[in-house]
């Protein structure tokens, strides 16, 4: 490939989609930013009779902490680095990250410990049931809290104009949600088959498998699914992918 590769991000419009954009840049690419996440919180905090809170984003840490969530004795869980960290600088101990930081590597921590256990799920209204039923599974009895919803933003899109267009390189989805809002802000475009035809001849770039299914049941081509489900690990496979077309 010549030229300087034009690569879409759908992350939320915080440090996040900075940190993703100066990312991008520095590996060599020319960053699309395009959220396709907004968050809208619900001031809800975890339950206090929990004997395991699970934690599945930095911005649920973040939001627990403005709500003034205080813990007691409970083992806090995050479901990777970065939620952990969170946490950390928000001033909570985290006990427990799982080897795979997934929903499925969280229930594969867990499952030993659980049977009989309170477990509280702190997370977005857009979460994955694998961990939900994992965590039933293996006989603990777990509680949902939904500490915010993730909406689509006005005017999201661009980015498919560009797929359509012919002019995107690459794409980045961070979540199932960001490949259906992207498809959803090309249909409000009026241009969801010719973004999709784009796509076609673009590297196609997802984190984790729960992703990538969504990604194919939509009819999109996955070329990159790093095994480190981080922004980063994704960012560099992607840009290298490009260059090996």
């Amino acid at each position: 490939m010549s030229g300087t590769p034009t690569v879409a991000v759908f992350r939320p419009d915080d440090d996040r989609l900075e940190r993703a954009v100066e990312l991008l840049a520095e590996l060599g690419a020319e960053p699309a930013p395009d959220p396709m996440l907004a968050v809208e919180p619900t001031d809800a905090t975890p339950r206090t009779d929990a004997d395991y809170v699970l934690f599945t984003s930095k911005t649920g840490a973040e939001l627990v902490s403005e709500a003034g969530w205080e813990p007691g004795d409970e083992t806090v869980c995050a479901i990777g680095p970065a939620t952990a960290d969170a946490l950390r600088a928000e001033g909570y101990a985290v006990d427990l990250v799982p080897e795979e930081f997934t929903s499925s590597g969280l229930v594969a921590a867990l499952e030993s410990r659980v049977d009989g256990a309170r477990v509280e799920v702190a997370r977005s209204d857009h979460g994955s049931a694998v961990l939900l039923e994992g965590l039933e599974d293996a006989g603990a009895y777990v509680h949902e809290t939904i500490l915010y919803r993730l909406v689509r933003p006005e005017g999201s899109g661009e980015s498919a104009e560009l797929a359509a267009d012919g002019d995107l390189d690459a794409v980045c989805f961070t979540s199932s949600l960001t490949v259906e809002h992207f498809l959803a802000a090309a249909a409000e475009r009026g241009v969801q088959e010719a973004a999709l035809e784009g796509l076609e001849a673009a590297t196609v770039g997802v984190i984790g498998e729960p992703t990538a299914e969504t990604a194919a049941g939509r009819g999109l081509e996955v070329d990159v699914v790093p095994d480190e489900a981080t922004f980063e690990a994704l960012a560099r496979e992607t840009v290298a992918a490009i260059d090996d077309e």
